[in-house]
């Protein structure tokens, strides 16, 4: 993916400052915007690193001999509606298979200097589907990532297309009531800024369920248990997935983990 570069000139993206600058309140929700965002081209590319390898040693070590799928091949693609948990159960997730967490949201905030809500606000809808599209599309071909991507990414049908190909894709499902118990003091989505948040969820839960089933190999439910819980019934999932004589190594599925983060869209 070609992306603007950055213009030095008065207005500047929050990724030229230098290591550990603050970042100022505009590019949190401003008002304010990068111009390399105009012509809908993602304006700052942004750096994955490669994960750290396991310690041998530690907890998040995996048997070789082991049936847990924690060296499974190639990427995992997580998607599901807002707030079903995302991005609290990759990150955990992506730490238990030795993988990379990448959040499909964050990366468009982070090239274009502006949180999504301001994205809405200046382009629509229209121009943040078409950068989602594209940072889809370029996340997909990276090897060994968990993806956590945005609750709308499978209206595109090329997004859907390239999530399933090229990683195994675990849909997320929660209830229309979940998520808005989830959600309700949540200001930082758009699609909810309506007289009726309750009602949009539930229709956007109807239109989107079954593109997330199309697009899904595997779906686990997203209910009141802990970030933990899921992790470890997911692995579980998955090793059956893998061999369904399998039983995984409850140590490996139940491993201390750290607090999650809590997802933010």
């Amino acid at each position: 993916m070609h992306c603007t570069p950055v213009s030095h000139g008065a207005r500047r993206s929050f990724l030229d400052s230098p290591p550990g600058t603050r970042q100022p309140e505009w590019t949190r929700g401003g008002p304010r915007y990068n111009r390399g965002m105009e012509g809908n081209e993602p304006c700052t590319d942004t750096t994955h690193a490669a994960p750290p390898a396991p310690d041998p040693g530690g907890d998040d070590a995996c048997d070789p001999g082991s049936p847990v799928p924690c060296t499974i091949e190639g990427s995992v693609f997580l998607v599901g509606m807002m707030g079903a948990g995302k991005t609290s159960v990759g990150r955990l997730l992506a730490q238990r298979l030795g993988k990379r967490f990448v959040d499909a949201d964050q990366e468009i905030e982070a090239r274009c200097g502006v949180s999504i809500p301001v994205i809405f606000e200046i382009e629509g809808e229209a121009g943040f589907r078409q950068r989602e599209r594209q940072v889809i599309d370029e996340l997909t071909m990276l090897p060994d990532i968990v993806l956590a991507t945005g609750g709308g990414a499978v209206l595109s049908e090329e997004s859907r297309v390239r999530l399933h190909q090229r990683g195994l894709v675990i849909y997320l499902k929660a209830s229309a009531a979940e998520i808005w118990h989830r959600t309700r003091r949540d200001r930082g989505r758009p699609l909810l800024a309506t007289s009726n948040p309750q009602q949009r969820i539930v229709e956007l839960l109807a239109a989107r369920e079954p593109l997330y089933a199309e697009t899904a190999h595997v779906a686990i439910e997203s209910t009141h248990e802990s970030v933990r819980s899921m992790v470890a019934r997911l692995i579980e999932r998955l090793a059956e997935r893998q061999d369904p004589a399998a039983v995984p190594d409850p140590a490996l599925a139940t491993a201390p983990l750290p607090d999650p983060v809590p997802e933010n869209r």
